[in-house]
């Protein structure tokens, strides 16, 4: 298992995204571009510019199967990418938004995208080949804030939300005419479109990042509360364990195989969790050199060296030895990692992820 640091491409990285064949990069440097580098003889270099929002680009997914690259934008709006010769071409989708757009996916089989936002509400857009554009259904009347980040379940239906109001729901997207009842599941009564299969309230703080594993047996999401949260048998009666750290919180989750997961944020270290044979999940280690146990007293101490980091780093023209001493040795990351992504699998394990960080300024 191995990680890149994404952020060797810029300063400043809000989302990114690997392209089918891993050779190439997309992300956003904290403005409205998304920027395109491709590894040549050992070096990246920036081969395209993706320019067509207004505003901050906040989510990009790059289909694994159709090559397509999907972004979101604060400025409301969302476009596809579909490479055509040298060039990226975007395609219009009709969101109709009238808050920022936050978070985007790409489902299974690549037949819709999912959109979280900042009106409460969730677009599950499609295409329409006569009009040449994707269109949206929108989940309303659910959140009851904005909606942080959204997963898809391998069958391509049910939809996984987090969101501010401390909440993780599972709703089904079944379209007529562009799912087949086949990927249906469930009970005797096929759920609609929109309809809420589940609601976790087990966070009693902002929700963050979600996965399903790759079976679509177990759902992680993680709290502003320094908790993780694992919720089997998705349905009227779910099995939840959470399980609670002494560090900083989590912002987002990778399932690298059935049993073991990655979670990322403000320690600005990976930190890895995994289930044993009773299905009971715990914290393992952190990826990078691993810290001393924090009780007590000491967990005062972390916050101080965290707060007084970003301070620091704030203020113009402090020394990089103010905060030297908040760094972690031998981890990759000095500030808080807002993404993490799959690099590439073998099987139903993934042996390679990626980072992202948003530098505080």
């Amino acid at each position: 298992m191995a990680a890149v640091a994404v952020h060797q491409f810029a300063q400043c990285i809000t989302c990114h995204a690997w392209s089918p064949d891993h050779s190439m990069v997309a992300f956003c440097p904290n403005n409205n571009e998304v920027h395109i580098y491709k590894l040549v003889n050992d070096k990246w270099e920036k081969v395209h510019v993706l320019q067509k929002h207004d505003q901050i680009v906040s989510g990009i997914d790059w289909s694994g199967k159709s090559n397509r690259i999907v972004s979101v934008s604060h400025d409301r709006n969302s476009y596809v990418w579909n490479r055509e010769g040298p060039e990226w071409v975007p395609t219009l989708v009709i969101l109709r938004l009238n808050r920022a757009a936050l978070c985007v996916r790409w489902s299974p089989k690549e037949n819709k995208f999912a959109v979280g936002s900042g009106a409460k509400t969730v677009c599950v857009c499609y295409y329409e080949q006569e009009n040449n554009w994707w269109v949206s259904k929108v989940i309303r009347k659910k959140h009851d804030s904005s909606v942080t980040s959204v997963a898809w379940h391998p069958n391509n239906i049910l939809l996984a939300t987090t969101s501010t109001d401390g909440k993780c729901r599972v709703f089904s997207t079944f379209i007529k005419g562009v799912d087949t009842r086949e990927s249906k599941t469930g009970s005797s009564s096929d759920p609609k479109f929109g309809e809420q299969i589940v609601q976790l309230d087990l966070s009693s703080s902002w929700a963050f990042g979600v996965k399903w594993s790759p079976s679509g047996n177990t759902l992680a999401y993680v709290g502003h509360n320094s908790m993780i949260y694992f919720v089997d048998d998705i349905g009227p009666s779910p099995l939840a364990q959470n399980v609670a750290f002494c560090n900083l919180p989590l912002r987002d989750v990778l399932f690298v195989s059935e049993k073991m997961v990655i979670g990322v944020g403000f320690d600005c270290n990976p930190m890895v969790f995994a289930a044993d044979k009773s299905g009971l999940w715990s914290f393992i280690r952190f990826l990078g050199e691993k810290k001393e146990s924090l009780s007590g007293p000491k967990s005062g101490s972390q916050f101080s060296e965290a707060f007084g980091k970003l301070y620091a780093q704030a203020k113009h023209g402090l020394s990089n030895d103010t905060v030297e001493p908040s760094k972690i040795q031998g981890a990759v990351h000095d500030n808080c990692i807002n993404c993490i992504a799959l690099l590439n699998k073998k099987g139903s394990q993934t042996k390679r992820f990626s980072t992202s960080v948003f530098l505080f300024r």
